[in-house]
């Protein structure tokens, strides 16, 4: 059994929701993404710790009978665990996987088919789902992601520009002939 939230905005970091990628210690391969959520989201925040209570009540079984001390939990301070990264301040965080590709629509609930559309750093809902895992001894309460929709783009994370922005100040005649384009000789160069 699972516990299904709907949260946001959130803002999406390291979404690999196009192709599923090798998960961090295992051979497994999944669609994932982090979602990094405003400490000042209240609404989602309460929703999220929620759902996990909810998850914990239900894993009993799961624990052998009661919740254990050392459960781990999906729920992280950005402030705590990710202090060296800005994108983090001031927010929680949760990654959330998946075995099959997430739904991703955009806020007018239409298909996103254009990768480039969505990636790390746009901000959205998100749709999860949280249930308790015991796995070799490793116990825990899990996130599982099931949709998106975006809402709007934002700065792109992982260090890379967008062609977009880098080429934004350039426009090209359509009425220029292929090839170099000329200098005017009273520009001022290095060489």
């Amino acid at each position: 059994m699972s516990i299904k939230v709907v949260i946001g905005e959130v803002r999406f970091s390291y979404a690999n929701v196009w192709e599923p990628k090798k998960m961090e210690g295992s051979d497994e391969v999944k669609y994932s993404t982090c979602v990094l959520i405003p400490k000042s989201n209240k609404d989602a925040v309460r929703k999220v710790m929620k759902a996990i209570e909810e998850a914990k009540q239900e894993g009993i079984v799961k624990f052998g009978g009661k919740i254990p001390n050392n459960l781990k939990l999906p729920l992280r301070d950005g402030d705590k665990e990710r202090e060296d990264d800005e994108n983090f301040t001031n927010c929680y965080f949760l990654n959330a996987s998946c075995k099959f590709a997430p739904g991703v629509i955009d806020r007018k609930k239409q298909q996103i088919i254009d990768t480039t559309e969505f990636y790390s750093g746009c901000y959205g809902y998100v749709s999860l789902n949280f249930y308790a895992f015991n796995t070799n001894g490793n116990k825990g309460i899990a996130c599982g992601l099931n949709n998106i929709m975006k809402t709007h783009d934002g700065e792109l994370l992982g260090g890379r520009s967008r062609a977009e922005d880098d080429f934004a100040d350039i426009n090209i005649d359509d009425n220029v002939e292929e090839g170099f384009y000329t200098v005017d000789e009273n520009d001022d160069y290095i060489f």
